[in-house]
């Protein structure tokens, strides 16, 4: 099978020699001189390396030596603006941000920057590429390296499945097929199949540096009630030298855990969806910054947080899939030294979960309704407010808001500030109730997905061979440093015959070109 580092690049002499005065960078990672390499024959990368392994330096690198504008789509406004700065106030390269925050006049300026060639680097959210003017815009930037950072919310089968990610494809061909990197932390073979076929990537180069991180270790902490769940808790965190983030499923247990820690003497923030802007950036400002060492969150805290000191993290409730779990456990120890990540496992806590996916998928007649209802008020583009909405459908205030949250992550309907929009329109019925029909596979693969995060807080077998196997990169060897393994060494319990986890994958029919990386 060919390999990206077959032919290696005449540049890449000067290629080292930026990477050192520029970026500080005296030896590159496993897997990033596949990609570089791969990026400068100008074909299509997939890039699957876990968290803390330099996956920026990637396209920041090449970018400086291919022709026109490099294009990041990135996921969170917050996260676009730190990498703006990082790039510009550290590297000295130009980067501008393309996002919703932009005022009219600074619009105006940018769109002049971008069609006089003045930026390097064009930060974007997803959102914005659905927007013709930007894309005409970007055209003008002779495009020639599209990114796409945290890709595994292209596909359906992904852990943070987002809608608007899309209409990437359409977007990459409206640009002209510049070529595509495809990052992420966390992908099983079926999302890197999915996330080839919705960016239209041509014969991609796929490299997989393996899941293993030898400094991180994995333990579970079986908590029979509340009290001992809080109380172990407390005793990582007393524990643990360095910074920590604790994970529960709710807001309602992140500000009582939050509240709980700062009564035992702890110094501890908090970060959800529910906190105003201004205070979630303070409290993610302060733990930066190393002035509040724990912060307690939900998932909504952790994409960009990129904090080489984190030490510790704690789920206090399991999390709906083991990629959920991986690529927030992997946040822990990107320095390369010593970290833990560790589960409190109460088989009761599947509840929680079991809740989310309960409301997460439309009954089919009350779908029907409420887009009969939309289309009909919708018409032209027009934005409807959820009160009419409910009125017209019959179904209720609580039920359309439900509904319309259901049909705006299947990607049928959009809301904003004036309330609804219709995104996608079906002629028929029956086209509307095949789409739900998919959107329903869905709802079983998630199923499997918190089952086997569920083995996996109850196996007694080695915790990375576990992840190994459900990301279909098998571990010959058992760690020997998560719980499991330390427990048998130890003599704790007897080792058991391990057991492959029986889940649900749709293997590839073709695979791409897939380089493996040593470990590090």
């Amino acid at each position: 099978m060919p390999t990206a580092t077959q032919d290696r690049s005449p540049l890449w002499p000067q290629l080292e020699q930026e990477a050192r005065e520029r970026f500080g960078v005296e030896a590159f990672r496993p897997g990033q001189r596949d990609i570089i390499e791969a990026v400068l024959a100008g074909r299509d990368v997939l890039g699957v390396l876990p968290t803390g392994a330099g996956k920026s330096l990637t396209f920041q690198l090449p970018a400086l030596f291919v022709p026109g504008a490099t294009v990041v789509v990135s996921p969170l406004i917050a996260l676009m603006h730190d990498q703006r700065e990082h790039l510009t106030e550290r590297f000295d390269l130009d980067a501008a941000k393309l996002d919703s925050t932009l005022s009219a006049g600074d619009l105006k300026t940018l769109q002049k920057e971008i069609r006089r060639g003045e930026h390097e680097f064009i930060y974007v959210t997803p959102e914005q590429l659905e927007n013709p003017e930007r894309l005409a815009l970007l055209k003008r930037a002779n495009v020639s390296l599209f990114v796409v950072d945290e890709a595994h919310c292209v596909s359906q089968w992904g852990h943070d499945f987002r809608p608007a990610y899309l209409s990437l494809g359409d977007a990459i061909r409206a640009l002209g097929r510049p070529r595509v990197l495809a990052l992420t932390a966390t992908a099983t073979p079926r999302v890197r199949e999915d996330i080839r076929t919705q960016l239209g990537m041509e014969d991609p180069v796929v490299v997989c540096t393996g899941i293993q991180r030898d400094n991180l270790t994995l333990e579970v902490h079986r908590t029979v009630n509340p009290e001992l769940k809080r109380q172990k808790l407390l005793e990582l965190l007393r524990a643990n030298d360095g910074s920590a983030i604790v994970y529960t499923a709710t807001v309602r247990k992140a500000d009582e855990l939050w509240r709980w820690l700062r009564a035992e003497g702890l110094e501890a923030g908090r970060y959800h969806g529910k906190l105003k802007a201004s205070e979630r950036e303070e409290n993610q400002r302060g733990f930066m910054d190393g002035t509040t060492p724990v912060v307690v969150a939900t998932k909504a805290f952790g994409l960009g947080i990129d904090k080489p000191d984190l030490r510790l993290v704690v789920h206090y409730h399991f999390p709906d899939s083991l990629e959920s779990y991986y690529q927030e456990a992997g946040r822990a120890g990107r320095d390369g030294l010593p970290a833990k990540a560790a589960l409190l496992y109460r088989l009761e806590d599947r509840r929680i979960q079991g809740f989310f996916l309960g409301g997460k998928y439309p009954r089919r007649d009350e779908s029907q309704r409420l887009y009969q209802a939309a289309n009909t008020l919708c018409a032209e583009g027009r934005s409807v407010a959820l009160k009419r909405l409910s009125e017209a459908s019959g179904l209720g205030d609580k039920r359309t808001r439900v509904l319309v949250a259901q049909l705006v992550a299947a990607g049928v309907l959009e809301k904003g500030a004036r309330g609804v929009k219709q995104l996608r329109a079906f002629d028929k019925p029956e086209e509307l109730d095949a789409y739900l029909r998919a959107y329903e596979d869905r709802h079983q693969g998630d199923h499997e997905r918190l089952d086997a995060m569920m083995r996996y807080g109850s196996t007694t077998t080695c915790r990375w061979k576990v992840l190994g196997t459900y990301f279909e990169e098998p571990l010959e060897d058992d760690c020997a440093h998560c719980d499991n393994c330390r427990a048998r060494a130890e003599g704790r319990f007897d080792a058991r015959p391990p057991s492959r986890p029986s889940l649900s994958v749709v293997h590839q029919q073709s695979r791409p070109e897939v380089l493996t990386a040593p470990a590090a």
